[in-house]
């Protein structure tokens, strides 16, 4: 659930994806969690309701924190490149949208390792980096 949380975050940096009231689904429809937005943070719930993490605005971009409010990573923009990184403050991978709306994940060595893109009912869809269909945001 953690990784999904860091995930839909990047989406939504990326590609300016609507916060407040968005549910994830798996790649058979079924939902896995929501986000919730708070004035300046955005929770993240798992699908039961309990709380799993949290982002909240700084002057560089982002910071991601646990459950239990320690911080867990952060998230810089720049045009369209988002970079990850972890508490320690070391690069864990990017994320790049191209012009169509596409946005593709690199691990921290630089290989591809998925992508997202927003369909016509405003949906985002995530990719492996075969192609195959691993989830859905709405």
């Amino acid at each position: 659930m953690k990784k999904l949380f860091l995930i839909l975050f990047t989406i939504f940096l990326t590609i300016n994806f609507a916060l407040c009231n968005t549910n994830s689904y798996d790649a058979y429809g079924q939902k896995t969690g929501s986000f919730r937005q708070n004035g300046s943070i955005i929770n993240q719930y798992d699908r039961y309701g309990s709380k799993t993490g949290s982002f909240k605005k700084t002057q560089s971009g982002y910071n991601l924190y646990d459950r239990y409010g320690a911080k867990t990573g952060s998230y810089k923009t720049t045009g369209t490149t988002t970079t990850q990184y972890d508490k320690y403050g070391a690069k864990v991978g990017t994320y790049k949208t191209n012009s169509n709306g596409v946005t593709t994940k690199y691990d921290k060595y630089g290989q591809k390792t998925g992508s997202f893109k927003k369909d016509s009912s405003g949906r985002i869809v995530e990719y492996d980096k075969y192609g195959r269909k691993v989830r859905s945001y709405k």
